[in-house]
């Protein structure tokens, strides 16, 4: 009788004795690192991607924080100016807008046919295609992150306690965790990256502007409001924004006044937690279905 040998674990740079040795848990940690490191190697070979995602923000911070310099103080809420009231805004929109964009790799993967490679490779599961994913984009919030913060500091923006500065990461990663199985959702969904790519514009500034990232929801008009304490950003961008404002905070704080009742910041990022649990249960399917 004549078998038809399995792939070899080698498109994933992985040794078959490696394999072999490890248990069914460790092959699949060595798998998802080994596609993690794989989409660190094309940063590395293209560091322009990475460079632009922190230079935008950036200059959105500088710039935008020069422009309205000059503002009565006391226009923003408590903010000593409105750079420091733009601060929280340009961290949850860099990790918003990283995550959004995390279903292109994949999705030129399905384009030039390595993710059809991957399926046919002897993985111990195949969700590790989109985990490696899902830690490459988080790793790269973080970075952004940390450097809108470190510029935020050097503008006078100030920083939030060491408690505080815990607490944003946690919201961020809650964010992105979400954002991110959106994306790899919609990738799979639709059948080419003109597609994904027209989706990401279409819904990316709208959801900017219909957030509290750049003015406060006091700012807006009723319906806008209703808008805005409904969308994900604001229930993200209102606790960072308190929490650079309040050194001594509980998670019992009211962060945001939103029309139909006061959010605490345990609830913000319960509701968080509630959109990224919403998105993955609703993708399971999908997920199932294409990589089967």
């Amino acid at each position: 009788m004549t078998t038809t040998p399995s792939p070899s674990p080698d498109i994933l740079g992985l040794s078959p004795e490696v394999t072999n040795q490890a248990g069914p848990v460790g092959e699949f940690i060595q798998e998802t690192l080994a596609l993690t490191r794989r989409l660190f190697i094309q940063l590395q070979r293209r560091p322009s991607t990475l460079i632009a995602g922190i230079i935008q923000p950036l200059m959105w911070l500088i710039l935008f924080g020069a422009l309205f310099k000059n503002v009565p103080q006391g226009l923003f809420g408590a903010s000593r100016d409105y750079g420091q009231f733009l601060c929280a805004g340009v961290i949850v929109f860099t990790a918003f807008s990283g995550a959004l964009n995390a279903g292109l790799p994949v999705m030129f993967d399905r384009e030039f046919g390595f993710l059809n490679r991957l399926l046919v490779a002897p993985l111990v599961s195949r969700f590790s295609i989109v985990l490696a994913s899902a830690l490459f984009i988080t790793t790269l919030s973080v970075l952004q992150s940390a450097a809108i913060v470190g510029t935020g500091y050097l503008l006078g923006s100030g920083l939030p306690s060491w408690s505080g500065l815990g607490v944003v990461m946690l919201i961020i990663l809650c964010l992105v965790f979400g954002v991110t199985a959106l994306s790899l959702g919609l990738t799979f969904a639709l059948p080419g990256h003109i597609e994904l790519l027209a989706v990401i514009f279409v819904i990316n500034l709208p959801l900017l502007f219909a957030s509290t990232a750049l003015v406060p929801l006091e700012f807006m008009p009723g319906w806008l409001q209703v808008v805005a304490s409904l969308n994900p950003l604001s229930f993200a961008i209102e606790p960072i924004r308190y929490l650079y404002l309040h050194p001594a905070w509980t998670f019992g704080d009211v962060v945001m006044a939103a029309p139909w009742g006061n959010v605490s910041l345990w609830q913000s990022m319960a509701l968080l937690l509630g959109f990224a649990g919403l998105v993955v249960v609703s993708i399971q399917g999908l997920l199932r279905r294409t990589l089967a």
